[in-house]
């Protein structure tokens, strides 16, 4: 059975017959991982099965992924269909993504873009950011602006252009724009939660199936910092 708390916790955005998008917790596991915790697909899932009184294995496909310690939009499909053809429309850049990032560093241009060549190292779990194409990197685009100036930090909206293994952290503290919380990517201290301030706030698509725009906002997670963005 799904527990209490984790149905409370579910914030479902948007929901048919073809897709179910999530509003994720800062500290949610996308899909499971080696430390055994319950993903977010296993809650959707157990979600849908009482909902829907569904027996036997539920279908759900994860159509991207999102860090853990990063909160908001995460889709998931409930037909291969849907999956596949979202899966195409992420690869043809059709799913605009919107994140909002709280950062120590003013950038020097409060408008601007960063492409770069990003290189993931899978044993420390960590994208390395390299000005020129390098063996095994993959190129990186991002568009950034500066929408707040806060008392200690600043409020970023970032418009990615391409979905990279920790993208905007690794692009963003190669600017000096280090995300609060941050610790792998330069941050001097963690947040209490082990959350880092990056948000995914906004997606706009045309659904896969209906063809209905689909434009959604996240609300951020309930904390001081994050209030005062607003």
């Amino acid at each position: 059975m799904l527990t209490r708390s984790n149905q409370k916790n579910l914030i479902i955005l948007y929901e048919d017959n073809h897709l179910i998008i999530v509003n994720k917790r800062a500290g949610d596991i996308v899909q499971g991982d080696k430390t055994g915790d319950t993903p977010l697909s296993e809650i959707v899932k157990k979600y849908i099965k009482i909902k829907y009184d569904k027996p036997g294995e539920v279908y759900l496909g994860t159509v991207h992924r999102l860090d853990r310690p990063t909160s908001g939009i995460v889709i998931f499909s409930k037909t291969s269909k849907a999956l596949s053809r979202l899966n195409s429309m992420l690869s043809e850049r059709k799913i605009k993504k919107v994140y909002w990032a709280i950062v120590k560093n003013r950038p020097i241009k409060d408008i601007g873009s960063i492409i770069s060549w990003l290189k993931k190292n899978s044993k420390n779990n960590k994208s390395y950011n390299y000005s020129k194409q390098i063996t095994g990197s993959k190129e990186a685009i991002l568009e950034y602006k500066l929408l707040k100036k806060l008392d200690n930090y600043y409020l970023l909206e970032v418009n990615l252009k391409t979905g990279r293994h920790h993208q905007i952290r690794a692009q963003l503290s190669s600017i000096n724009s280090i995300i609060k919380g941050d610790l792998k990517y330069g941050a001097k201290r963690s947040n209490k939660d082990g959350s880092i301030c990056l948000h995914s706030r906004e997606v706009h698509f045309i659904h896969p199936v209906t063809k209905k725009n689909i434009k959604l906002i996240a609300d951020t997670p309930n904390s001081s910092i994050w209030n005062s963005c607003h």
